[in-house]
């Protein structure tokens, strides 16, 4: 009997994550949609292909060395170094050439378990996407998306989001279903990407105001929108264990029931998410059209810095406070939008950094004074969660490992003018740019035909 539930648990358990990164998939061809809508007629392939190529750019890097970044930085750097104890027996079994990580009737967990995370690394590229569009190059915008979405999210995974992470074991770091492993570090990525590529053409006047450019085609960008509420409401159910034994986690959870848990191994519910998945969400959605008296796309984005916001406590959080706490995000995230783009001249094209980054950053910290003294795992020896501990965790996501490493790179890209179309080209289009080369080169095939002849 014990066998055949083992089995029926694994196969379960392998159908579970397969559902949930299907849906996920919902959140990229969303991002597709609503970043075509926000571009201008003349660059929408151009922005479609960087978005779309990051997906196979970002799949083989995860697959070659992000995924081991996971199993063997939980401990780094602290408590031991880089896959250390357990760690090192964990990272070699995710290696690329390890057994688990191919067809393998003796493990039917890695493979689907390795996707959901690969799909939350095109998510944390595409935060990034949709802030540059209409100026950055390609192939710079692919260097970025190997970094965030291979190595720089997937360390902060690993500190953050892994039962035996460091931040989570010192600093008692709650992020139950990403504000900050995944949506404050891109938006800190994606803001350190900005200060160095500077505006769209035309964004600023010559006195330094805002130009408004809106959406080309609001109706994609809803739509889009509503695809990447699908795919995130599958993001939170992958976020889960579907069904666990007290005995898998050294019995420190006691009790008869077998029961799904968090992603820090914590005793959770399907139910308890879909309370707070839909409250957050309509909290922000209220909040932002509130706030910015009914525009479409702030509303739209609203929803989801509501939802983002809320996403690091609502495993705990009863649905009307997540309700609120969504409202909160969509009304910092818009008011911030604005002012830092007056300020400092930053023009995020999709308001990305506020919704993803400022919402996710603020939604930690609520969560540290919210959830102040809960346990942060169920393992016995854990910090508890404090305003503090989210606060540095805060900083680490959004600035160590986002703001920094992106401001460097394209730092680098700059200097060998390898980062930004050249202005006469943006003015073009980008879109025409591609046609316009493509016509010259088959002139000048065509020129060679007749030479030879």
């Amino acid at each position: 009997m014990g066998n055949n539930l083992d089995a029926i648990t694994t196969v379960f358990t392998e159908f579970y994550y397969f559902v949930t990164v299907v849906f996920m998939f919902l959140i990229h061809v969303g991002f597709c949609m609503y970043e075509v809508g926000a571009s201008r007629r003349r660059n929408h392939m151009h922005t479609l292909m960087k978005n779309t190529m990051l997906i196979p750019l970002v799949t083989i890097t995860f697959f070659f060395f992000g995924w081991w970044i996971y199993w063997a930085f939980p401990a780094f750097p602290f408590l031991g170094g880089i896959a250390s104890g357990d760690n090192a027996a964990l990272a070699a079994a995710n290696a690329p050439w390890s057994e688990t990580m191919g067809t393998n009737l003796g493990d039917r967990i890695t493979g689907v378990f390795w996707a959901a995370f690969l799909l939350f690394s095109w998510t944390a590229a595409s935060i990034v996407s949709g802030s540059v569009i209409e100026r950055i190059r390609s192939s710079a915008f692919w260097i970025h998306a190997v970094l965030i979405g291979s190595v720089f999210w997937i360390i902060d995974a690993a500190w953050g989001w892994h039962y035996a992470g460091w931040m989570v074991q010192l600093l008692g770091y709650h992020d139950a279903y990403a504000s900050g492993v995944i949506h404050a570090i891109a938006g800190g990525y994606a803001l350190g990407v900005l200060v160095v590529l500077g505006p769209r053409l035309g964004k600023f006047a010559a006195d330094g105001t805002p130009r408004d450019i809106p959406p080309h085609n609001p109706w994609m960008v809803t739509l889009g929108l509503f695809m990447i509420y699908t795919g995130f409401w599958g993001f939170y159910a992958a976020c889960n264990v579907p069904a666990i034994s007290p005995e898998v986690i050294g019995g420190q959870i006691t009790g008869e029931t077998w029961t799904a848990t968090n992603i820090y191994l914590a005793p959770t519910s399907l139910s308890a998410i879909t309370f707070n998945f839909l409250m957050s969400l309509s909290g922000g959605l209220i909040a932002a059209y509130m706030i910015s008296k009914g525009d479409p796309f702030w509303t739209y984005s609203g929803g989801l810095a509501g939802l983002i916001c809320a996403s690091a406590g609502n495993d705990l959080y009863h649905p009307i406070q997540a309700m609120f706490i969504g409202a909160i995000g969509a009304v910092c995230a818009y008011k911030l939008h604005f002012w830092v783009e007056r300020k400092f001249k930053i023009d995020d094209a999709v308001g990305a950094v506020a919704v993803h980054g400022y919402a996710g950053f603020i939604g930690l910290i609520i969560c540290g004074f919210m959830l102040w003294g809960a346990p942060s795992s169920p393992f016995e020896g854990y910090a508890t969660i404090s305003p503090w501990g989210q606060f540095i965790g805060a900083i680490i996501m959004f600035v160590v490992l986002g703001f920094i490493p992106a401001y460097i790179v394209s730092k680098i890209l700059a200097a060998f003018d390898l980062l930004r179309i050249p202005p006469a080209n943006e003015l073009q289009g980008l879109d025409h740019h591609d046609e316009a080369a493509f016509q010259a080169a088959v002139a000048d095939v065509q020129a060679a035909e007749k030479a030879a002849i």
